[in-house]
């Protein structure tokens, strides 16, 4: 569930962006639609953890966002939050599953090979867990971040263009 109320940020140097309220049970689902420029990634990052917001009130799965830093916000983001960025920032020295792997160490879990593996081809992709990201086509990369974004079976999955890279076929599966 994501709920916010009066929420607002800003890049440094930028403008003031306001947030339309939200309230978004558990099993539910928000479209974010609008020009490009007006804050959807934003809003994405703001949920995640990934940016603190300058104003309002911000909770996702029964968790109040504002004010919370640091290593505890980022194993909370481990567990709880799946998010597949615009850019899907692999790590380029790392093979595709040990990509998945870190989202593990992040949670504080151990890492579970068998699990990666069951993801990973749920998603089409097994045969890439030992390739680099530098090897994948686009579309592979989308999956192999889909698969990163949902591997802990997170309360909310946030998606900003989520099946970009992706074929009709593909993107129909992944969703």
């Amino acid at each position: 569930m994501i709920r916010t109320q009066s929420l607002a940020a800003a890049f440094p140097g930028g403008p003031l962006i306001h947030f339309p309220d939200v309230d978004v049970p558990q099993g539910g689902v928000l479209l974010l639609r609008g020009p490009s420029g007006s804050g959807k990634s934003t809003w994405l990052a703001l949920a995640a953890g990934l940016l603190s917001p300058q104003q309002g009130e911000l909770v996702v799965a029964d968790t109040p966002l504002v004010g919370q830093r640091g290593a505890a916000l980022d194993a909370w983001r481990a567990r709880h939050v799946g998010f597949v960025p615009q850019k899907l920032h692999l790590s380029a020295a790392l093979t595709v599953e040990q990509n998945l792997a870190l989202v593990h160490w992040a949670a504080g879990l151990p890492p579970d090979p068998a699990h990666i593996a069951h993801t990973l081809a749920a998603l089409g992709v097994a045969g890439l867990a030992q390739a680099r990201p530098h090897a994948l086509s686009g579309g592979q990369a989308q999956r192999v971040a889909l698969a990163r974004a949902v591997l802990l079976a997170p309360q909310v999955l946030l998606a900003d263009e989520p099946t970009a890279s992706l074929d009709d076929e593909a993107a129909y599966a992944a969703l």
